[in-house]
């Protein structure tokens, strides 16, 4: 797995569009948080484009991430927002001179699809929070995308709940948004879970959606030799009129319960203010104990 290089002040991060639209004065919060840590920004082509919600058509969004990519003076891509629209670029981008010269690409959500198809390339990533959720983001999560930016320390500790599933397991952190990963089954933007620790969260989608999407992606052999799992925020899940009968935890625990692998719910990463950085494609310690759930990236 190929780690790119860790930025340093002066560095320019490009912030691009990859799947909604996103306005320049949207971009004020995002520029001033990398300024405030000596960066440099350079706004892409399809900042402040509007085809159809997405952030100008399918050409130019992938144009303007392939010209970044391949940006030598260019150190690091943001993606502006998630939504959906990546998956339709993809296919697209060359990523030849990319996988020579690799840089972090960063975001969650949609961009779960970018966190993938570099993950088969073996390149590593961030799952962070985005120029569109700054605004809300809290400081101290602003602080675990620097550090991962950066190449500082990263290590989180949390409270574990009654329901999580107790080991303690290494290696390498994958995965992303659950609809997102679901989507590619069957792609060659598709991960391999085998001896990995997965991470999957998701958003307003219905407890039967859930289990359906969970289900193929068991029936497509994403758990049976993956070494843990790390379930990030699952926020606002709908049930129909005749209840589904389980919520998303007992939905994900019936699910596991045959891997006998280590499993922690509610950790601070998702669709949550509470989005800490994760860098996937990294090898981790994870461990779930009595008081604790630990995560330490090496």
């Amino acid at each position: 797995m190929k780690i790119p290089p860790f930025l340093k002040k002066g560095d320019t991060v490009a912030i691009v569009c990859t799947a909604r639209k996103f306005m320049p004065e949207e971009a004020k919060p995002a520029i001033h948080l990398l300024e405030s840590w000596g960066l440099k920004t350079k706004l892409g082509r399809t900042i402040g484009l509007d085809s159809c919600q997405l952030g100008g058509t399918d050409a130019e969004r992938a144009a303007d991430l392939q010209q970044m990519m391949d940006d030598d003076n260019v150190k690091a891509i943001w993606c502006a927002r998630g939504g959906y629209g990546t998956v339709r670029i993809i296919d697209l981008v060359d990523f030849t001179k990319f996988q020579n010269q690799p840089k972090w690409i960063m975001g969650f959500s949609d961009v779960t699809v970018l966190h993938s198809h570099l993950n088969t390339l073996g390149i590593a990533s961030l799952h962070s929070i985005m120029p569109f959720t700054v605004p809300n983001a809290p400081e101290d999560v602003k602080k675990t995308f620097k550090d991962a930016l950066f190449g500082n320390e990263l290590s989180y500790t949390i409270p574990s709940k009654p329901y999580d599933v107790k080991g303690k397991v290494k290696g390498e952190l994958v995965g992303g948004n659950i609809s997102i990963l679901y989507s590619l089954l069957g792609s060659k933007s598709s991960i391999n879970t085998k001896d990995k620790i997965l991470f999957i969260e998701d958003l307003d989608e219905y407890l039967y959606h859930i289990d359906r999407m969970l289900y193929n992606i068991k029936r497509n052999g994403y758990f049976e030799n993956v070494r843990g799992v790390i379930v990030g925020s699952m926020r606002d899940m709908h049930d129909n009129e005749i209840p589904f009968g389980q919520n998303e935890v007992q939905i994900i625990t019936a699910i596991m319960k045959e891997y006998n692998i280590p499993i922690a719910f509610e950790f601070c990463a998702g669709h949550q203010k509470d989005n800490r950085t994760l860098i996937l494609g990294s090898q981790v310690e994870f461990e779930v104990n009595e008081r604790d759930v630990k995560l330490k990236f090496n």
